[in-house]
């Protein structure tokens, strides 16, 4: 039998507080010095500084190094960070959480960010049903794209996102809930509106009308030309679908578009055909912060989508995108 000692679990001894350092080391990293972590936590400099070594001791690893000015995560660091933000902003945000589920559904508010195209063809039954259900409940809705929806999400100025993603950031959790067909619109008059049989090949020799560059769509044009060795001209650059419809129909190019903005009011103006042979369905769903507590408001908008939406992920299971 042997008479060692059983190896020492790691502790947390500074000042017998294990959510002091953890605060300070996640501050510490968001902000990238231990002096604006200091500033942000109303303690001096020596104190957070003490409560990071404490935290290295009793957890055994280097968590963080100087890049230059800033100090940085080392991997274990990484590790470290992935477990305790949401712990350090969970603890933080309780009482607002408490608060918001005392009060349920007794009015408050509920912001969402969504693009142009999202706001206009996939939530207004969304936002019908769920005005219809909670009528108490302010409703805003931020007309914002890409980055822009991120930065508002991460900032808690909105609630939840709504929209699709092709990458997903590891601070975010993504629930894709439906898909769409990849489509090619023309005028009705078009060569290859009526052509029996065409390849990706065949787009080559006509201008394509395509969102901005930093918007998901032209990525995923100019990924799919790539990946098939196939050359492409962008004839216009232009946001928004029904900007793109409207000049596609007089002529002035064609368009690769996504399901969702073909209406009923299209099929006189444009002719499409499919082009899921070589393009990916378009997801779309909802991007919540990882580890965000949802507000009953939030929640409900959820629900409404799809019910049990964020069940698994409530339990940091975040699952993989769909694409």
């Amino acid at each position: 039998m042997s008479l060692e000692p059983p190896p020492a679990t790691p502790r947390f001894s500074y000042k017998g507080d294990r959510l002091k350092p953890l605060r300070a080391f996640c501050q510490t990293v968001r902000l990238g010095s231990v002096s604006r972590a200091a500033e942000a936590l109303y303690l001096s400099q020596p104190a957070v500084s003490l409560q990071l070594q404490a935290l290295e001791r009793d957890l055994g690893e280097r968590l963080l190094e100087r890049s230059g000015r800033r100090l940085v995560m080392t991997r274990q660091g990484e590790a470290l960070y992935d477990l305790a933000r949401p712990l350090v902003e969970g603890i933080d945000e309780l009482p607002d959480a408490f608060r918001k589920q005392l009060r349920g559904m007794d009015g408050g508010e509920l912001n969402v960010a969504a693009g142009s195209s999202t706001i206009l063809y996939l939530l207004p039954p969304m936002v019908a049903a769920f005005r219809a259900a909670h009528p108490e409940v302010r409703l805003n809705l931020h007309n914002v794209t890409g980055a822009g929806g991120l930065e508002l999400l991460r900032s808690d100025e909105v609630d939840l996102a709504v929209g699709s993603m092709l990458d997903v950031p590891g601070d975010l959790d993504y629930a894709p809930v439906m898909r769409f067909e990849p489509m090619l619109i023309t005028p009705p008059d078009h060569p290859l509106a009526t052509r029996a049989k065409f390849d990706l090949a065949d787009l080559s020799p006509y201008g394509l009308i395509l969102p901005p560059q930093r918007l998901t769509t032209y990525r995923m044009v100019d990924l799919v030309f790539q990946r098939h060795q196939v050359p492409y001209t962008v004839a216009l650059e232009v946001g928004g679908w029904e900007v793109i419809k409207q000049y596609v129909a007089m002529g002035m190019g064609i368009s690769i578009v996504t399901a969702i903005c073909l209406t009923e009011a299209d099929k006189d103006r444009l002719a499409s055909r499919s082009l899921a042979e070589w393009f990916p369905y378009r997801s779309y769903g909802v991007v919540v912060r990882r580890g965000k507590y949802l507000s009953p408001q939030a929640r409900a908008f959820t629900e409404l989508i799809k019910p049990d939406l964020f069940t698994r992920r409530d339990r940091d299971d975040s699952g993989p995108s769909e694409r």
